[in-house]
């Protein structure tokens, strides 16, 4: 994520935190979803891209060490400030502070919408790097036709199709486990998918 998308964020982090920032915006679906695979990883969460914190909270409050790291400080603040106790670091996904294969999963739940088709396996390769080997990611996006950008109420996003998605995933190291999608029949929220995908072993 670049600075202009960190200087977006900044300016209208306290209105995004109200109308984001809480569990209690999540689609159900999610929670259960997210909830199910935090339940099944070994070793340590990364809550990447973690904005306010409250997935980060979650994740500790089903009993995992989770750590979230967003490049916002106004949402890294936020969250301390929020859930004491849960270790929160300012820092980009693009350059992780954490050694090779020290992470059993990293949740990157709408912190890849800002990358652009050409940048966005600058995260997925650092995703690869500290998720061990059997480990797994789980990635949230806007689902598309095609791979475009789109006027996102805080700055410039890219949607995807889930098969594209797959194939940048599969490039990077990771193999597909499942793909969801979830269209509301109003056109809104946009149409939401998430893939879960397991580290590779090393050649």
């Amino acid at each position: 994520m670049g600075t202009s998308v960190e200087a977006a964020y900044t300016d209208r982090a306290a209105e995004y935190v109200e109308h984001l920032g809480t569990m209690a915006s999540v689609h159900p679906s999610d929670v259960q979803l997210v909830g199910a695979w935090a339940a099944s990883v070994e070793g340590a969460l990364l809550d990447a891209g973690c904005g306010p914190g409250h997935w980060t909270a979650f994740l500790a409050e089903q009993g995992r060490a989770a750590h979230g790291i967003d490049a916002v400080p106004a949402f890294i603040g936020h969250a301390r400030h929020t859930f004491p106790g849960v270790p929160f670091t300012t820092g980009s996904i693009d350059a992780l502070d954490a050694g090779p294969g020290t992470v059993g999963g990293v949740l990157a739940w709408y912190s890849l919408i800002h990358h652009d088709p050409e940048s966005i396996r600058v995260p997925l390769d650092e995703f690869a790097r500290v998720v061990r080997p059997g480990g797994t990611l789980l990635v949230g996006f806007f689902v598309g036709p095609v791979v475009e950008a789109f006027d996102h109420a805080v700055v410039t996003a890219w949607r995807w199709p889930a098969e594209a998605l797959e194939q940048e995933l599969q490039a990077a190291g990771f193999d597909i486990v499942e793909t969801h999608t979830r269209i509301a029949a109003t056109g809104r929220p946009r149409p939401h998918g998430a893939v879960l995908a397991r580290r590779r072993a090393s050649a």
